[in-house]
């Protein structure tokens, strides 16, 4: 279940990214939810890896203090966490 949502997310990215551009806040969304949906699905590093790129991102075209940042960074906290990486900030 989870790779399915890992690959119709993959395929909506594509979208949002060629219609509304890699800045556009429904693309950072779909970014964040396809990371999450990575490491659902057993791909921890891998989610760990995308919310880290998300997450700069995030801060260049949203700022640190909006919501979808701050969704960001505790996605990120959390994958961390998964990934064994209890010590580590939750930073780009």
């Amino acid at each position: 279940m989870a790779q399915g949502a890992v690959d119709e997310l993959a395929a909506l990215l594509a979208d949002r990214t060629r219609v509304l551009g890699p800045d556009h806040p429904d693309t950072l969304t779909a970014r964040h939810d396809l990371a999450w949906w990575r490491g659902e699905s057993g791909d921890v590093q891998g989610a760990v890896d995308e919310l880290a790129a998300l997450l700069a991102d995030c801060i260049r075209v949203l700022g640190p203090d909006q919501f979808g940042t701050l969704a960001a960074r505790h996605a990120l906290t959390r994958w961390r966490g998964q990934a064994g990486d209890v010590q580590g900030p939750a930073e780009a």
